[in-house]
């Protein structure tokens, strides 16, 4: 038993006919809410904690909107006997049985048009909760959308290693000794590298990219609460900032992982915060009674984290790239599919997903291109697209990883356009 948390706000005209999307953020370990309070929630927090201010760009505004924390363990979610080591197909098959519990609970939503949508390692967790519910008639699923998503572990690191350099942060010295070291025939592994000199030159790039005090999620952003190191701590405990998501195959890396909770100070407990984000606000307004009250979250309920280092540490995953995933449900020719990418996010950068887009091989509709939107009295460039059959690759210009944060207007009219099947 226990409790899985689901927000649901309902689309601000005709709910009964607009179609009903899904929303997961990513991790794996961290909370929905956040989506819903910071990015596209009909009502966004206030730094002070308890204010909350209108969204004009709310994607509630089209669609009735699904909020679920998962897996257990996360949010305000919990399961009674505290056991939150999960995978990712245990994760895809207790979101599908979530979903089928909300139909089941909501029969009149049941015929609408159906989204699945997230971003981060919702990258694996949105493509493999679709293959459950492709196979279910029952559901109307429409198609899916992935925002600046984790799609493949390899592709992810190769192409931060360009990003980075091309971003004026490696150097040309670096630059060039990666090369020697990481790459031949024209190919380069920066991802798992059996040259010891490769994986000097890459422990210098990680500490450049991740711990020199940039902002992963966005190039451009200043790092909230300054420079930070790997982990700092607060009244006793310590709070660790590595998600796990780039460049776990690098030695120094991954037993940095692996020791971190056998650390004397994580005896009082590790709590894990994404790297230069500030979740005060969101943590003060949802641990208040009585918005707890209001959100009927069950007493037994634990405090509300943007992330849980208990449910990240144990979490085993299965897939390293989604691929199978994504040809299977491109095979139907039944879905339509967006993948999605701020282009000054470092976690799961531009260039991997569109590379990873590429190696799917469809066929190209409509070649890259600049997309536009209208910012309330012109025209901009909201980012570029390119379209093969049934799936797009769109970058969001300007934007880091929680894209409708940094860039609500663009964000809002690509929703639109994604839900309403019209081009981009």
């Amino acid at each position: 038993m226990g409790g899985k948390s689901r927000k649901f706000t309902e689309a601000q005209s005709n709910p009964e006919s607009s179609p009903l999307v899904l929303w997961l953020n990513g991790g794996p370990g961290c909370s929905s809410m956040s989506g819903l309070l910071t990015e596209h929630g009909p009502f966004t927090i206030q730094p002070d904690g308890t204010t909350l201010q209108y969204n004009d760009y709310s994607w509630n505004k089209i669609a009735n909107m699904l909020y679920l924390e998962s897996p257990a363990g996360v949010g305000f979610s919990y399961s009674d006997d505290k056991q939150y080591a999960t995978n990712d197909t245990q994760v895809a098959h207790d979101n599908y049985l979530a979903l089928k519990e909300f139909f089941r609970l909501f029969p009149e939503y049941s015929k609408n048009r159906f989204f699945l949508t997230g971003e981060s390692y919702a990258g694996v967790y949105i493509p493999t909760l679709a293959e459950w519910v492709m196979q279910d008639a029952s559901i109307n699923l429409k198609g899916l959308a992935v925002g600046n998503g984790l799609s493949s572990y390899e592709v992810n690191d190769n192409s931060l290693v360009y990003f980075a350099y091309y971003h004026g942060l490696l150097g040309t010295r670096l630059w060039t000794d990666l090369q020697r070291f990481c790459c031949s025939q024209g190919k380069c592994n920066f991802h798992k590298s059996s040259n010891l000199n490769c994986t000097l030159r890459m422990q210098e790039m990680i500490q450049i990219v991740e711990e020199s005090g940039l902002n992963i999620y966005n190039l451009y952003a200043p790092c909230a609460g300054g420079v930070p190191g790997s982990y700092r701590y607060e009244q006793d405990q310590l709070i660790s900032h590595d998600l796990g998501i780039s460049f776990i195959q690098q030695p120094l890396k991954y037993s940095w992982r692996q020791n971190l909770l056998r650390m004397p100070a994580a005896k009082k407990g590790v709590r894990l915060e994404p790297p230069c984000t500030n979740s005060t606000a969101s943590t003060t307004y949802l641990n208040t009674p009585e918005v707890r009250k209001a959100l009927h979250i069950s007493p037994e309920a634990p405090e509300w984290h943007i992330c849980s280092s208990e449910v990240n540490h144990s979490y085993k995953r299965q897939y390293l790239t989604v691929a199978d995933q994504y040809l299977k449900l491109l095979g139907t020719m039944k879905y339509r599919i967006l993948v999605y990418n701020g282009d000054i996010d470092m976690a799961c950068n531009f260039l991997g997903d569109e590379w990873f887009v590429d190696s799917l091989d469809q066929k190209v509709q409509v070649a890259r291109r600049p997309w536009l939107y209208n910012d309330g009295t012109e025209d901009q460039i909201g980012g570029f697209v390119k379209e093969f059959t049934n799936i797009a690759f769109l970058t969001i210009k300007g934007a880091g990883h929680m894209v409708p944060t940094d860039q609500p207007q663009a964000a809002f009219t690509m929703f639109t356009r994604f839900i309403q099947q019209q081009p981009y």
